[in-house]
């Protein structure tokens, strides 16, 4: 009969876990599923804009159509860069497919052609902002501009225009309620009030150095900064009609050269504003 073994010892017993332990294991598998699930949520982010069919958004000049603009961008952020009223920003989270790419917030900072020639055209890389499409891509009717814009800050130099062949936006007076101009009323002082971050360029003060609207207050005995301050000629315009009251009024008209800036937009003195720019909207005659 061969010896016991004196290394076979039962194995000794584990200590109860005590009730704080417990309560901190429990603690911590709670913060591990929270944040588990919230790297899940945010992945599921990308869909849920397209689920919701939400607005488009503003994207900046010569950008394609947005099936093809998205498919073409790359993200890679050089019309930031190159934007001389960083009026052009990446997309977030909340955008869904759209997360990195750029676009415009008209009424915190619109496209005011500061740049002249479209800088953020000539950055992009990809064609995804490109002055003529290829032409396997078509354009969508009431899209095209009828003529090039002209410039209003090149208004004296030999060629005034901008080499844009597609409108980007289109505004409306979508609160006639609220413009000032329906309502007989003037305006005067900072156009958006003295906290107001946004920059234009106002020729008569640098051609080259945009400055900040809350800089350049106004004085107007009928509100009419939309259409002085829209930097393409021809695009919007001041209309009397006649109210219901009888009474002979003023109201901002938009014309088919509109771009769709969005700087009517941004120096709107109506919170929130009278006139918006629709992105990728088309011109409809009537």
């Amino acid at each position: 009969m061969s010896a016991p073994d004196t290394n076979d010892k039962a194995a000794p017993k584990r200590p109860p876990v005590s009730l704080e332990k417990a309560r901190k294991a429990r603690r911590k598998f709670i913060r591990s599923a929270g944040l588990t699930a919230g790297v899940i949520g945010l992945s599921l982010l990308g869909y849920i804009p397209v689920l919701d069919a939400r607005a488009p958004r503003l994207r900046p000049p010569g950008a394609l159509d947005e099936a093809d603009f998205l498919a073409s961008c790359i993200k890679c952020g050089q019309c930031v860069q190159v934007c001389p009223v960083s009026a052009i920003r990446l997309g977030d989270l909340t955008d869904g497919f759209g997360i990195g790419v750029p676009y415009i917030d008209a009424r915190e900072q619109a496209c005011d052609f500061s740049c002249d020639a479209v800088q953020c055209i000539l950055a992009c890389p990809t064609g995804a902002l490109t002055y003529t499409k290829p032409d396997f891509l078509p354009v969508r009717h009431g899209a095209a501009l009828a003529q090039a814009p002209v410039l209003k800050a090149k208004a004296q130099d030999p060629e005034p225009t901008l080499n844009l062949k597609e409108r980007f936006g289109l505004a409306r007076l979508a609160r006639p309620e609220a413009c000032l101009a329906v309502q007989g009323r003037g305006f005067s002082g900072q156009a958006r009030g003295p906290a107001f971050k946004g920059r234009m360029r106002y020729v008569e003060v640098d051609r080259w150095q945009p400055i900040a609207l809350r800089d350049h207050p106004y004085e107007r005995e009928l509100c009419d900064l939309c259409v002085t301050e829209c930097p393409i000629e021809n695009a919007i315009a001041m209309e009397s009609f006649t109210g219901a009251d009888g009474v002979a009024r003023f109201r901002p008209v938009v014309g088919e050269q509109c771009v769709g800036c969005g700087v009517c937009e941004m120096v709107c003195p109506a919170e929130p504003a009278a006139i918006v720019v629709d992105a990728q909207a088309v011109w409809k005659e009537g």
